[in-house]
């Protein structure tokens, strides 16, 4: 099995997270995946954006949910990171997903409400998900238990994946219970014991946030189906050198 290399908020190492910079740096890189966040503007409209506030990552400040498309989208999403992509701007699930339709990309979007629970944000993401028709190429994933299970309905069109950081000898089990068909785990995680019971329970893992090669060359070697990675050049030339030497 080839473990997949999904971009982490795209190329975020070399432009800025979770901008259309960052989305086409790493298609024309070559990831294999790419993965954002979703939450919810003041007139409900999803747009990719990691924080729930917007110091971090724009010329604003407050939280995204207190403001309106229109509103966010005066903002310079791009300047903190480097002066040459001042003109980067929040974007909306919509333009995204026109974007990628067309390509050939294994989608993850993190819906971002273990903060705040945002209403309906999983139907309103399914809903969109279907009408572009990337359903079987998608998965949805939350930290959220409660929004694991909401999803529930949507299982036999979507993967669904739990997030989690937390250790727990039952995992596999816990997740199986809330009606995750995948487990999304952070790198610290990784055994093979975890990875042979999700495997065996037919649950892919896929690991956050895999960026050093110590890290990648353990996913690899216990068959994890995927990294997350802030570096997806760095992954695919590390994964060359990974079945070079299985191939010795």
């Amino acid at each position: 099995m080839t473990t997949k290399i999904i971009a982490h908020r795209g190329a975020s190492k070399l432009a800025p997270e979770n901008t259309m910079y960052a989305f086409e740096l790493a298609y024309n890189l070559g990831a294999e995946g790419l993965e954002t966040d979703v939450q919810l503007t003041k007139d409900h409209i999803p747009v990719l954006i990691h924080d729930e506030t917007l110091k971090r990552t724009t010329s604003g400040s407050g939280y995204v949910k207190d403001f309106t498309y229109e509103q966010l989208q005066r903002l310079d999403a791009g300047s903190w990171f480097a002066p040459e992509f001042r003109d980067a701007k929040i974007i909306s699930l919509e333009d995204f997903l026109t974007w990628v339709k067309p390509k050939d990309l294994y989608l993850n979007i993190e819906l971002k409400n273990n903060k705040i629970d945002y209403n309906n944000l999983e139907s309103m993401v399914y809903d969109m998900l279907k009408s572009h028709r990337l359903l079987e190429r998608t998965t949805l994933s939350t930290f959220n238990p409660n929004s694991v299970e909401r999803l529930v309905k949507y299982k036999d069109d979507i993967e669904i994946a739990y997030l989690t950081s937390k250790r727990n000898p039952n995992l596999v089990e816990h997740a199986r219970r809330l009606g995750a068909s995948a487990l999304h785990i952070k790198y610290r995680l990784v055994s093979e014991q975890l990875i042979r019971q999700s495997h065996d329970a037919n649950m892919p893992v896929r690991v956050y946030t895999v960026n050093k090669y110590k890290h990648m060359m353990n996913c690899y070697e216990h068959g994890c189906d995927g990294i997350f990675t802030d570096v997806p050049y760095k992954a695919l030339t590390f994964r060359k050198v990974f079945q070079f030497k299985k191939q010795l």
